[in-house]
């Protein structure tokens, strides 16, 4: 199993809007996608900021690509993500899954 990793920062007042936009989104698109096996969204506000942490899941590489494309590492992003964020970082992260809950 794959898990690929973005990070995104908002100004924490656009925080609980960002996080509405992003299940109508990308989760969405997650989810809609074989071999997602599903995804964690960790958020933590501090000194005036909201961050958002996503671990998605996947099968393998080749369902990764079903969702970014062939630049696995490239992240990406929906048209309303510039209205949040305070910067679009170019990548993302990807870790081979050695253990999860059982």
């Amino acid at each position: 199993m794959i898990a690929r990793v973005w990070r995104g920062l908002t100004p924490e007042s656009k925080g609980q809007e960002y996080f509405d936009y992003l299940v109508r989104t990308g989760i969405k698109e997650y989810r809609s996608i074989q071999g997602n096996r599903g995804v964690y969204v960790l958020r933590r506000t501090h000194e005036g900021r909201t961050e958002y942490l996503f671990i998605s899941l996947w099968d393998s590489v080749d369902a990764v690509r079903k969702f970014a494309g062939p630049d696995i590492e490239k992240a990406v992003y929906y048209p309303e993500d510039e209205e949040f964020l305070l910067e679009l970082e170019p990548n993302v992260i990807h870790y081979d899954v050695l253990m999860q809950p059982e």
